[in-house]
């Protein structure tokens, strides 16, 4: 039987316009929405009160490599965001593949019957509600946390 780390963990999709916030119980049972952060100069900060106030394990950050497993724009935004997160007073940050986490997140908002435009404000909560219920499954199979630590990094000052 593989370990698991009992603690509440958040996932974060990171997006151009929004961050979706998504968490999971103690025991990882349940992945649930939280908020769709504004990606703007407070988006890091928010991200980490809410690790706070909910006293989080750790902050796992989807990583949207492509098909191929290569780099995107939007992977190499992500890593940037994800380390700005992980600063010295940060629950530990790691990045977790979150391929196709978007394309699951609208196909289960149309099957649930909400349009794209209507889905929009929740999409991003729903795409880290799948990342983060994934990363949770990787753990539980493996006993190792997923995906790849990032080192805390020093603000500037």
């Amino acid at each position: 039987m593989s370990s698991f780390r009992r603690g509440v963990r958040l996932g974060i999709d990171v997006g151009r316009a929004r961050v979706g916030v998504a968490r999971c119980d103690p025991d990882g049972m349940l992945a649930t929405p939280v908020e769709t952060v504004a990606r703007d100069d407070r988006a890091v900060a928010r991200v980490r009160e809410i690790a706070t106030e909910l006293e989080a394990l750790e902050i796992l950050v989807g990583l949207p490599l492509n098909l191929r497993g290569e780099d995107t724009a939007s992977t190499v935004d992500a890593r940037e965001f994800a380390a700005a997160v992980a600063a010295a007073d940060a629950p530990p940050v790691r990045l977790v593949d979150e391929r196709l986490s978007t394309v699951s997140a609208h196909a289960a908002l149309r099957l649930s019957g909400r349009s794209q435009k209507r889905s929009r404000t929740i999409v991003d909560q729903v795409a880290a509600v799948v990342l983060l219920q994934q990363a949770l499954e990787v753990e539980k199979s493996t006993g190792r946390p997923p995906g790849s630590p990032v080192p805390p990094v020093q603000e500037p000052i």
